[in-house]
């Protein structure tokens, strides 16, 4: 009985995070905001992997995480759907700026770290093109949720979250990826709102919290 005081505790001071799905315990947003900088990727992978698991549970689909690099987003885990199929992408696989990750890390990475990717992105883009994708970026950033149709395969789709820490920073991104009659493409399915709120819990745990 002491414990669980201790812990409850320790969890409303924000020391301790408390993941729903599976009762553990990890380290709460203070202490992340304390020592995120010393947190390797592997640390990053295996914090958000359960995320990954219940999104992939939830929906029979392909998920996959990207991380960024100088070099663009890159995936770093994917978790297979029901039906296996070509998604366009594979491990170590560098995501397009159209793709539904790419608009992801467009939106929410800085201005210095993502210049020479973006500049390389838009170059094949005409000014129109380039005016909508901005103006885009400006809703993603607003709604934290980014959609492509066909960005790397015909037929095949993707949905995408950012997950941010407590500098509201970006760490990752979540793709949901699958064929386009199985993916909602609109805010008023009920998977919208479920994967809205896997990112807020996958954010959390990084010592995230809404504005």
């Amino acid at each position: 009985s002491n414990l669980y005081k201790y812990l409850n505790t320790l969890t409303d001071l924000g020391l301790l995070y408390r993941d729903r799905s599976r009762g553990v315990y990890m380290l709460g947003s203070k202490l992340v905001e304390y020592g995120l900088a010393a947190v390797d990727g592997d640390n990053i992978i295996e914090r958000i992997s359960p995320f990954l698991l219940e999104i992939n549970r939830k929906c029979n689909e392909t998920v996959l995480l990207a991380m960024w690099t100088v070099n663009g987003p890159v995936v770093v885990r994917i978790l297979h759907g029901n039906n296996t199929f070509n998604i366009g992408a594979q491990l170590g696989s560098y995501l397009p700026l159209l793709s539904a990750t790419g608009k992801i890390f467009a939106a929410f990475v800085a201005e210095g770290e993502k210049k020479e990717w973006l500049e390389r992105e838009l170059a094949g883009l005409n000014q129109e093109e380039r005016d909508r994708l901005f103006e885009e970026l400006e809703q993603i950033k607003r709604d934290h949720i980014a959609f492509a149709k066909e960005a790397l395969v015909p037929h095949v789709h993707s949905i995408s979250l950012p997950v941010l820490n407590f500098d509201h920073q970006l760490q990752a991104a979540i793709t949901l990826v699958g064929f386009d009659q199985d993916l909602p493409l609109d805010k008023g399915n009920p998977l919208f709102e479920f994967l809205l709120t896997i990112k807020r819990e996958a954010s959390e745990a990084f010592g995230y919290k809404e504005p």
